[in-house]
């Protein structure tokens, strides 16, 4: 066997053998990003449970309102909507703050994990007051 193909086998054999990544302690910054990935895709359902409890309390406000007053639950959706673009933008920014280095995806991943969880609360907040 070459020692091309023999350096391949085993550099892709690694990550077969990798250990989970302890996000708890991280060590490395490609597994600090992962960790703050994680952190953002956990609060991003949260966010999606939100929304969809909100949504349905705004739809049953609508359906018991005359036709021309209704609207809650497509306001709540356009709003939902901005807000996506804004959290995004509003993170990009902040991952400028290393713009280029390897900690930018990390610094993106946990300001929008930071603002989904904001939003995760202000949601729920919302629908406990329908």
């Amino acid at each position: 066997m070459s020692m091309k193909l023999s350096a391949l086998l085993v550099l892709l054999a690694v990550p077969a053998s990798a250990q989970e990544v302890d996000c708890a302690n991280p060590t490395f910054q490609m597994e600090m990003t992962y960790c703050a990935e994680q952190d953002w895709n956990r609060a991003d359902a949260e966010l999606n449970a939100a929304y969809k409890e909100a949504r349905a309390r705004m739809q049953a406000l609508d359906a018991g309102l005359p036709a021309d007053q209704r609207g809650a639950a497509e306001y709540l959706k356009q709003a939902q909507r901005a807000w996506i673009e804004f959290r995004d933008a509003a993170c990009a920014a902040e991952g400028y703050t290393m713009h280029g280095g390897s900690a930018e995806p990390m610094v993106i991943y946990s300001c929008r994990a930071r603002l989904t969880e904001q939003r995760s609360a202000d949601l729920r907040a919302l629908a406990e007051t329908l």
